[in-house]
């Protein structure tokens, strides 16, 4: 059965946020506390951390919990879960946002590239569903989860395959959890950002690939032009969760290509062979590349 949306405005609500240091985890902090949420953030790097906090607490925001973790270990996840629980009770609204991104086609990777990404962007959303979900259906006054993938969870990106596994990875939990918390009016929320100019554009790795060179720092200038801002995408991903959308996107780009997709999907392969087709144009051949360091 339908229910509305359990969470629909941030007054005094308790808002869990990974990756809260920089992006879209910044930006969607900053957007709660300008409408009196009640914040516990996280990240990896505790300075940064600890400036996005003094900065909204200067602008009259709450921030009951600043504490430096990473996502990706349970029991550092399990340990700031206690805490925050034990200090202001079970989370309204709990954010899944931090991640990590490496690229390259199947010669290029390593296996600890595809290790560390499942770690950060699957096992670390886990992580903390374990910890923070289980106390807010006993304390039965429902809330929303917010898991942010990628339209790397979508559609067929070019050189995106261990990302996008993970991603693909966090869409099917969302999937169920989508129905499993129905009958605690814990809604759940699948954000799926097209392009979005936020610090990781700059730190992105693609194994195998010269970063500094001329094609691809004008192939990353392309990409930020179309892009959107962090705020932008943050505005979306609350509108989305206040209403207790599944599907959410920051972007008209990706909503049409998941349409494609879905409605026309002769039409949407031809689209993903052009588009890898033109990656693989503008990005350096590195399966060539591999074959002449190793003859």
């Amino acid at each position: 059965m339908w229910f509305r949306a359990p969470v629909r405005d941030l007054a005094g609500k308790q808002v869990f946020v990974t990756g809260a240091a920089s992006g879209i985890g910044r930006a969607v902090a900053e957007y709660a506390a300008e409408r009196g949420a009640v914040l516990h953030l996280t990240d990896l790097q505790a300075d940064l951390l600890d400036e996005v906090a003094a900065g909204i607490r200067e602008r009259g925001g709450q921030v009951a919990t600043a504490a430096a973790a990473d996502v990706s270990d349970h029991a550092q996840v399990r340990a700031l879960a206690r805490q925050v629980t034990e200090r202001s009770g079970p989370m309204d609204v709990v954010l899944n946002v931090a991640g990590i991104a490496v690229w390259g086609t199947v010669r290029s990777l390593e296996p600890e590239h595809w290790q560390r990404l499942v770690d950060v962007n699957l096992m670390g959303p886990i992580h903390v569903i374990e910890e923070l979900l289980p106390p807010m259906i006993d304390a039965g006054r429902g809330g929303q989860l917010v898991n942010i993938s990628s339209a790397a969870g979508i559609i067929a990106m070019p050189w995106h395959a261990a990302y996008s596994a993970t991603k693909f990875g966090l869409r099917g939990v969302s999937e169920v959890l989508r129905y499993d918390l129905r009958k605690h009016r814990i809604g759940v929320s699948l954000v799926c950002p097209g392009g979005v100019d936020t610090g990781l554009v700059e730190t992105i790795r693609i194994a195998g690939i010269d970063q500094q060179s001329r094609s691809f720092v004008r192939a990353r200038g392309h990409f930020q032009k179309r892009a959107v801002s962090p705020e932008q995408a943050a505005e979306a991903i609350w509108k989305g969760a206040l209403r207790n959308r599944y599907w959410v996107y920051t972007s008209a780009d990706i909503r049409l290509v998941h349409l494609l997709q879905r409605w026309f999907p002769p039409g949407y392969a031809v689209a993903m062979r052009v588009f890898n087709y033109g990656a693989n144009r503008v990005l350096p051949a590195v399966e060539q590349a591999r074959r002449s360091d190793l003859a």
